[in-house]
């Protein structure tokens, strides 16, 4: 049942509260664009910096970045030709084998990922993909639970942009991989993944199907944030956009992602 807000403009700090709410109550709001169907990526992202306060003022913190539609499919569908970010927040990050409570979410589906660890900081613009590699101390498996505070997932981008690029969780698995081991170095566009559901094949990807390599993702991500005065630091996990169609959730599924090098993750749903 949706109880979703009449239709109406709303200043970009309400936009942000009204998103705010939304994560509180797990209700649902009409998009931002039924009322402004001009809102952009720059509108989006204006509201996300509000929301991103509120939650930080509610005592969460920035853990990380997510980089969203990094595959060709996903931009086609929404008329564009870059990749959305948005934070990651401490409250949303478990670990390989937890049990994640649908509850927390409104609509969670869930996709596989490669997500790096940076070891050193990095700031652009001018940041290449050699020099983000460098800055990469280890790739983790990953899976990111999506989420959308707005009704039914009737999004455009504005709305998912503002919406934390609908973020909703991760799960990562322990063990850091380096990129390089002494003479052992590999390429992460050539990691394959197989995506299973109570043991069932969903899905499988590679690598390559973020922004075609996910080691670019970071350079991009740097790049986009240092035109803001934002830089990458040391610690902060980088999710580089999933590698499948994401799938959705329900009590009982469990699911694990298996990587090459990097091993299995598994996310538990209650």
């Amino acid at each position: 049942m949706s109880t979703e807000p009449e239709v109406r403009i709303r200043t970009v700090q309400e936009k942000a509260r009204a998103l705010h709410e939304a994560r509180r109550t797990r209700v649902p709001i009409a998009p931002f664009t039924d009322a402004e169907p001009g809102l952009g990526m720059a509108d989006g992202y204006a509201i996300q910096q509000e929301l991103v306060q509120l939650l930080l003022a509610d005592g969460d913190r920035i853990v990380g970045h997510k980089v969203g539609l990094t595959a060709a499919p996903m931009q086609k569908a929404l008329g564009i030709d870059s990749p959305d970010y948005g934070p990651v927040l401490a409250s949303t990050v478990y670990q390989d084998g937890d049990t994640v409570p649908t509850e927390r979410f409104i609509s969670p589906k869930i996709e596989a990922e490669i997500v790096f660890v940076l070891g050193e900081r990095l700031e652009g613009p001018g940041v290449t993909v050699t020099q983000a590699r460098r800055a990469i101390s280890g790739a983790v498996a990953g899976m990111e639970i999506i989420d959308s505070r707005i009704a039914d997932w009737r999004i455009k981008l504005a709305d998912t942009v503002a919406d934390l690029a609908s973020n909703g969780a991760m799960a990562t698995s322990s063990r850091v991989v380096p990129l390089a081991d002494g003479a052992d170095s590999w390429d992460p566009r050539l990691i394959g993944m197989v995506l299973t559901r109570n043991g069932e094949l969903v899905d499988t990807g590679a690598g390559a199907a973020a922004l075609g390599d996910p080691v670019a993702v970071v350079a991009w991500l740097a790049n986009t944030l240092g035109e803001h005065g934002v830089a990458l630091e040391p610690g902060h996990l980088i999710m580089t956009g999933a590698l499948h169609v994401a799938v959705p959730m329900s009590p009982g599924d469990v699911f694990r992602a298996e990587f090459d090098r990097l091993g299995p993750v598994t996310v538990k749903v209650s």
